[in-house]
């Protein structure tokens, strides 16, 4: 199957208990055009911190060190929102039944064709992709009104300009409003890094916004700094 991967910048997080199995794997998808990380220890892959940094989880259910069960509905209790494909070599109606119920949104029998996969993988990519348009073309709070799309903000009637970064990383507090959010995850969401460089960039563009959205950017009610964690959006 052909690939744009101009068009691709999705980062994918692959879950197994031998990560060195699933290497076969890893490097196919890669040569698809993702971004691939593999993890196999429970605390790790559920870490809020971590798991946020992924656009798609794809878990390898091998009992009885990795059950898919178990890892989806810890994700979402951490109100991760990710889409989460189950790979899974039990051919059993109840399984499957169990992997959805527990928060996946696709479960695929052992041996998987590739293309089948990929095709899988955009699909739940896009369908997240329109939900998260749809959710942010526009916010109000508190005598403000944000427009996304014409990256500007109406505040008490007057309107202030938004950078495209600053729009971007508004939009994605906002979206996430009422949650912390670490600084590793706005870089990857916002900026598009892969792995956290050491950068106060981040400081830097909240200090900004809170200097455009802030009645008092000394004391902000909105952008609010969560001590040894990150941000939160409580507009």
């Amino acid at each position: 199957m052909g690939v744009d991967k101009s068009d691709m910048n999705h980062h994918l997080l692959l879950i197994r208990d031998d990560v060195d199995s699933i290497r076969q794997l890893q490097e196919a998808l890669r040569s698809r055009g993702y971004t691939v990380a593999t993890a196999s220890k429970f605390e790790f892959v559920t870490d809020p911190d971590f798991a946020n940094n992924f656009d798609l989880i794809v878990i390898d259910h091998s009992e009885p060190r990795i059950i898919a069960m178990d890892i989806c509905a810890e994700l979402r209790q951490r109100e991760i929102e990710a889409p989460i494909v189950v790979l899974s070599s039990r051919d059993q109606v109840q399984h499957r039944v169990a992997v959805f119920r527990a928060g996946a949104d696709d479960c695929l029998i052992k041996p998987v064709d590739l293309d089948e996969l990929q095709v899988r993988i955009e699909s739940l990519l896009k369908r997240a992709l329109r939900h998260n348009k749809q959710e942010i073309s526009s916010y109000e709070f508190a005598g403000r009104s944000v427009n996304f799309g014409q990256c500007e903000l109406l505040r008490n009637g007057f309107r202030v300009e938004l950078s495209e970064r600053e729009t971007r990383l508004l939009r994605y507090l906002v979206q996430n409003r009422g949650k912390t959010i670490s600084r590793s995850a706005l870089l990857q969401h916002v900026w598009g890094y892969h792995r956290a460089p050491l950068t106060r960039t981040v400081d830097v563009h909240i200090l900004r916004l809170r200097h455009k959205i802030e009645d008092d950017p000394r004391d902000p009610r909105f952008i609010v700094t969560v001590p040894g964690f990150g941000y939160r959006f409580d507009g």
